[in-house]
């Protein structure tokens, strides 16, 4: 395969929500991945299964998702502080962190810029990161790691 071709699959790769991305060329198969295989938090899909998945739901998967994931300014609430609510784009099982032993992504407090990765969705075993759409400061974390999530559930508060 084109080294070209292979920094455009990069690109794309980036651009997208997608977590993995496999494209197979005649003999030649190209897999990209934004999580090593032992940092993926539960990756449990033996590798025949999870290539043919990944190629059918990439051209899907990649022109929905980025307009599903709103941060919307919260209607005040009783249970959420004031401040731009992200909510879960899709129904999953949200994870906090890459892996079980390393530490969150992001905590109570922590300063955040527009972009950066405050947790993962797991869905159909593909890893979607929940990005920032605000700079700000992390004012509560609702969501709990290796739990189920459900659509436009509210996930974190950023003031």
């Amino acid at each position: 395969m084109d080294l070209r071709k292979i920094k455009k699959l990069i690109d794309l790769l980036e651009e997208s929500n997608l977590a993995e991305l496999e494209i197979k060329e005649g003999e030649e198969i190209v897999r990209l991945s934004r999580y090593p295989k032992n940092m993926a938090p539960t990756c449990t899909a033996p590798p025949s299964a999870g290539p043919a998945a990944v190629q059918a739901a990439a051209p899907v998967a990649a022109s929905p998702a980025p307009s599903a994931p709103e941060a919307a300014a919260s209607s005040p609430s009783k249970d959420l502080p004031p401040g731009t609510t992200v909510r879960s784009p899709m129904v999953g099982t949200f994870y906090a962190s890459a892996n079980p032993d390393a530490p969150p992504f992001v905590s109570v407090g922590q300063k955040v810029k527009a972009g950066d990765t405050l947790g993962i969705i797991e869905a159909m075993k593909m890893f979607n990161q929940i990005e920032a759409e605000v700079s700000g400061t992390v004012l509560a974390v609702l969501a709990e790691s290796g739990h189920p999530v459900e659509f436009d559930e509210p996930l974190f508060v950023i003031g």
